[in-house]
């Protein structure tokens, strides 16, 4: 664990989307979606859309969780139902049909969460907009992986992945993905997301659905 005065520890998700606004104002002013993996993306997404006078959405993808390990990612999924499977996900004791039926188990969060996002804010359109996907940071890159194919598919002008923080390994994963990657730091010793916050506390549904009011 890193000192509590470790220069790359951030203080909460609000510090980290303050750091990555300072290193997007190239796209201040030209209107940019900023899309938040919920939950713990969706207070960052939102204060990085208003730092850069843009939009601010969900784009719903889950993982695939290992059968006895379920913060691992073996892939992930998304709402279209497209399916990333990672290459250790037979190890992990993933065969077809546990994978099939975990794509199911996650569909059915993506359904839920749409129904309880979509009369709030209508999903809004990425086609020929300068799109920046959120995440406060990547540990197997699964969802960013879901998250920028199903984006790519719907024709953004740009497509941006902004990180705070990620392994290197989930970093040249995505890297190929869009066509610009931002990440404050991938450092060697990268073990968990929450390594790298003084305050990592859960994002809730309740507080989803508040950030996503007009």
């Amino acid at each position: 664990m890193n000192p509590p005065d470790c220069p790359h520890l951030f203080r909460d998700r609000a510090d980290a989307a303050h750091r990555l606004a300072e290193r997007l104002q190239a796209y201040r002013g030209t209107k940019p979606l900023v899309l938040a993996i919920p939950r713990g993306a969706v207070p960052m997404a939102k204060s990085l859309a208003a730092a850069l006078q843009g939009d601010f959405d969900v784009v719903l993808v889950r993982k695939l969780r290992a059968p006895y390990e379920p913060e691992l990612a073996i892939g992930s999924v998304d709402e279209s139902g497209w399916v990333y499977v990672s290459p250790y996900a037979a190890s992990a004791g993933a065969d077809q049909d546990y994978i099939a039926a975990e794509k199911h188990r996650q569909m059915e969060v993506i359904r839920q969460r749409r129904v309880q996002y979509t009369p709030i804010r209508p999903p809004l359109d990425p086609a020929g907009r300068t799109v920046i996907v959120v995440d406060d940071g990547l540990a197997t890159g699964a969802t960013m992986v879901a998250a920028l194919h199903g984006l790519r598919q719907r024709h953004p002008a740009k497509l941006v992945c902004a990180v705070p923080v990620s392994s290197p390994e989930a970093l040249a994963m995505v890297r190929p993905l869009a066509d610009e990657v931002l990440c404050l730091q991938a450092p060697a010793d990268f073990q968990a997301v929450g390594q790298f916050y003084r305050d990592f506390a859960q994002v809730e549904d309740d507080e989803v659905i508040a950030l996503l009011r007009p």
